[in-house]
């Protein structure tokens, strides 16, 4: 039989209604499903597609209530429930000629850090002087909840905090100094690193869906200028995935 015009327009209003639902805000991907790849981008091309906002008010932000408890195991990130806080896990990745406190597989005692802000050479020991190394959040979660991750559900910000992809052992001073500054107030005094450095800001801004102020997208163009192949880090990424 055939279908009358009224009854086939009603058909493809539902099929358009359908596929709108699909790929919609509310479809319950999370904001990981839509990070780009090295295999498809690199760092330039990712950061033409972020967002471009003003930098949102910074109230309500409160570390341990909207990012949880400090270097906690029990998150959604990669790495995540592997018996050992994600400071050592950090630690145990960056550092050379680990030792590992009595008996643990976990604790790291000493080891050797590369600076990548500084280019220097750190020696870690833990103990009074064991701050001389610090882990930092390379988007500081501070300046992620001024762009975007206050939006976040929680489950989500707790991964962010604690993700292998953006945390870095580096100089204590160092990280003293960036504090919460992005790259437009910030860059490591390590030239030689500012592009990867950038690149592992992007790519964490991409995969939580986070946004860059213009100012701050204006700095990293400068400075992926003068690296215009820079590949973008993933999850799998040497420097970034943890050892087993």
């Amino acid at each position: 039989m055939n279908s009358s015009p009224r009854s086939t327009a009603a058909v493809l209003l539902l099929v358009a209604a359908l596929t709108s639902c699909s790929t919609g805000p509310d479809s319950g991907a999370s904001p990981a499903d839509n990070a780009p790849t090295a295999a498809t981008t690199n760092a330039r091309s990712a950061l033409a597609a972020l967002p471009v906002k003003t930098r949102a008010q910074k109230n309500g932000y409160d570390r341990t209530a909207k990012f949880g408890t400090a270097w906690s195991d029990d998150t959604t990130a990669p790495g995540a429930k592997n018996s050992c806080d994600t400071r050592n896990d950090i630690l145990r990745r960056d550092l050379t000629a680990a030792t590992f406190k009595d008996s643990s597989k976990c604790v790291v005692a000493t080891g050797t850090l590369t600076d990548p802000y500084t280019a220097t050479t750190i020696r870690f020991e833990r103990g009074p002087r064991s701050a001389e190394v610090q882990i930092d959040h390379v988007v500081a979660l501070s300046a992620s909840w001024t762009s975007g991750a206050a939006q976040l559900p929680q489950a989500q910000r707790e991964a962010l905090a604690n993700d292998p992809l953006n945390l870095l052992a580096v100089s204590g001073a160092a990280n003293q100094q960036k504090s919460d500054s992005d790259a437009s107030s910030w860059l490591p005094a390590n030239t030689g690193f500012r592009c990867a450095y950038v690149a592992r800001q992007i790519a964490v801004k991409a995969k939580y869906n986070l946004w860059v102020t213009p100012d701050e997208r204006d700095a990293m163009t400068r400075v992926l200028s003068t690296c215009p192949a820079q590949p973008l880090p993933t999850d799998a990424s040497s420097g970034v995935v943890l050892p087993t």
